[in-house]
């Protein structure tokens, strides 16, 4: 709340939307690690070791080459443009249909990835100290949107871009406190720790299967389009980018961002393992269903860090839990408001009469709508981080696609057409997955995205124009 008082000051009609451009650039991206580790990497990463050992950081490694795409061929072409919404290249390149179906996919992606990240720290908040009162779980959700609502209505991106900062240091200090007290509960030291987690059979990085989910290939390809469709075509990680005051600032920004990003989430699988050796020792188990996969595995790290560690690392845990939960669900609620009021409201016309209470209106709406969805999910369970991704590959997948046909064809196409195809193909990428997975046994896994991305580049060919 402070520092929404701090940076509220001197804030005009679009400071909430840009932050004025005048972010640093090295505060972004230090701060953005938070969101993009969000609550739910924080919790699921590290239990996510137990059914896919290492081979995530396959996606990782993807993730990283994705980056570079961002940063050397998105960035500059938004700084160009001069864009507040990203999507309004999409009107500039094809035409207003294909310009509100890219956001509308945004905005239903967006909603779903940013509920899902919030629900596993609402569970845990509800688990460790709202059910000791009596409250019931949906209190929980409204308490937490509604903290989230007060201190980021008014300036939106200039006050989470420092709120942000803070996040991500409670964040990271959360994880390091753990580490510590795990290795020392063990009686390991530092060099013993690392030794104990390479020759672990989880610590298993790359799967040559060609049928498998895991499959290097498919991972390292979907970590590919998945960087650039979930943070290169996402207004809420590009609204933080975009508010720093040039192209190179913004470079700098995402280079620097990615690779501490990288580590960062290699650092939390290896924690995983050390958290399934802790469990190990001390004769702690994790339900199994029929095939031997470990169910709730996203109760790991918490169950360790509340019940066996001592309340200094609980209270840390819980420190970094809701740092990660609240980074990642401000900018979301502040993105997916830019997003509508840009792209449907048209706030940017002058001519639009009070555009901060419009904006009000939008922001407490998607508040709810956050809210249904954590309803509609609460009692899912498995890791949330691989449900995030699967869902990302069929929401994002249409957004891929049209970016890559406007950007590296100059074919011109039915704009009006364009809605069905952004529709028909995540539903054939579906269907086909179940083909494959039925007569072959051959798991797509988060290479979806990529097949729903081709679709649609196909689907563009079909409608081209002569005009």
């Amino acid at each position: 709340m402070a520092i929404s008082y701090a940076t509220s000051r001197n804030s005009g009609d679009e400071t909430y939307f840009t932050g004025d451009r005048q972010s640093p650039w090295f505060l972004v991206a230090f701060g953005m690690i938070g969101a993009g580790l969000s609550g739910v990497t924080y919790v699921s990463l590290p239990g996510m070791v137990g059914n896919n050992n290492f081979h995530f950081f396959q996606f990782i490694l993807g993730n990283v080459v994705g980056y570079l795409f961002i940063t050397f061929v998105l960035i500059p072409l938004y700084y160009r443009l001069r864009l507040v919404s990203i999507y309004s290249y999409l009107l500039e390149r094809f035409g207003n249909r294909a310009y509100k179906t890219g956001s509308l996919f945004f905005l239903i992606s967006q909603s779903f990835g940013a509920s899902l990240r919030l629900l596993l720290a609402a569970k845990i908040l509800q688990f460790v100290f709202f059910e000791k009162i009596g409250s019931p779980f949906p209190i929980t959700v409204i308490a937490i949107l509604l903290m989230v609502w007060l201190y980021s209505y008014k300036s939106g991106i200039k006050t989470i871009v420092w709120t942000d900062t803070l996040q991500t240091i409670f964040l990271i200090l959360g994880a390091l406190i753990t580490c510590y007290y795990v290795i020392t509960s063990l009686n390991l030291t530092f060099t013993a720790s690392i030794n104990e987690i390479v020759d672990h059979p989880y610590f298993d990085v790359f799967n040559w299967e060609p049928k498998s989910d895991n499959n290097f290939f498919k991972q390292f390809i979907a970590g590919i389009l998945v960087a650039i469709a979930m943070i290169g075509l996402d207004q809420n990680m590009m609204q933080k980018t975009l508010s720093c005051k040039n192209v190179w600032e913004a470079q700098k920004n995402t280079l620097s961002y990615s690779s501490i990003l990288a580590i960062t989430q290699f650092l939390f699988m290896g924690l995983g393992i050390l958290l399934y050796i802790y469990a190990e020792h001390m004769g702690l188990g994790l339900p199994m269903d029929a095939n031997g996969t470990l169910l709730d595995t996203d109760t790991l790290f918490p169950n360790i860090a509340l019940n066996h560690l001592g309340p200094v690392t609980g209270i840390f845990f819980l420190l970094g839990v809701i740092a990660a939960s609240f980074s990642s669900v401000d900018s979301a609620l502040t993105a997916l408001t830019t997003s509508f009021t840009y792209d449907f409201l048209d706030i940017s016309n002058k001519t639009v009469k009070n555009p901060k209470r419009i904006k009000n209106i939008v922001l407490f709406g998607f508040s709810i709508v956050v809210f249904g969805i954590i309803m509609l999910f609460s009692n899912s369970r498995g890791d949330v981080i691989s449900l995030i991704f699967n869902v990302a590959g069929y929401t994002y997948g249409p957004l891929l696609g049209l970016y890559v046909f406007g950007m590296f064809t100059t074919i011109k196409i039915k704009d009006h057409v364009v809605p069905i195809i952004c529709v028909l193909a995540p539903i054939a990428t579906y269907l086909l997955s179940l083909f494959l997975k039925d007569t072959y046994d051959f798991d797509m896994g988060f290479i979806n995205i990529a097949v729903n991305g081709g679709l649609t580049f196909l689907g563009l060919i079909l409608i081209k124009t002569k005009k």
